[in-house]
């Protein structure tokens, strides 16, 4: 597998006139590594474990409209799901007298605070969370908020997404107006 090369002249006396030394050089093949490289690659394929993918498990209610559950105002939130990572939000029922009073605008990072606060002060046999998407909504966002309900350990049956109806598609799309969001 190594050779020697001998190509260059030879004696060992130094000095002017005298031939120089043989300088001998060494060759190595390296196909015999290339091999053992393909081989410890196609090992550690072979062995090595795949990562589990991890999914968060949601528990989805039937298409049963006769049986709907009802929901006290008092421990109900509603969170709304607008354009550009916004957050809307209010609690109980929308009275159209006091709008201005219970439509809230909030943030991701805020979010949070209000979910435990409402999760505090309400038992939780009437704790319940409604979300709701805007059309301009992002399906991150959707996840976004399922996943701080995992984090505020709300327990599954306490909140569901529903449809937007098109009175409060309209608060969303007049507040954003408002608010200049693009």
């Amino acid at each position: 597998m190594a050779e020697m090369d001998t190509s260059s002249g030879g004696g060992h006396k130094k000095g002017p006139g005298v031939k120089k030394s043989k300088k001998q050089s060494t060759r190595v093949d390296l196909t015999p590594m290339v091999d053992l490289g393909f081989l410890l690659i196609t090992f550690f394929v072979f062995t090595t474990t795949m990562s589990q993918s991890t999914a968060m498990n949601m528990n989805e209610p039937k298409k049963d409209t006769t049986n709907q559950t009802k929901v006290k105002n008092s421990g109900a939130m509603t969170i709304l799901l607008g354009k550009s990572n916004q957050v809307y939000y209010y609690y109980g029922q929308l009275d159209p007298t006091k709008l201005s009073e219970q439509f809230k605008s909030t943030t991701f990072k805020e979010i949070r605070n209000l979910i435990v606060e409402k999760k505090k002060a309400t038992p939780l046999g009437d704790l319940m969370y409604i979300i709701k998407s805007d059309k301009q909504s992002t399906f991150k966002n959707a996840i976004d908020i399922l996943d701080e309900m995992t984090i505020c350990d709300v327990p599954p049956g306490h909140y569901a997404e529903v449809d937007l109806p098109e009175a409060e598609a309209k608060m969303i799309e007049q507040t954003e107006q408002a608010n200049g969001i693009k």
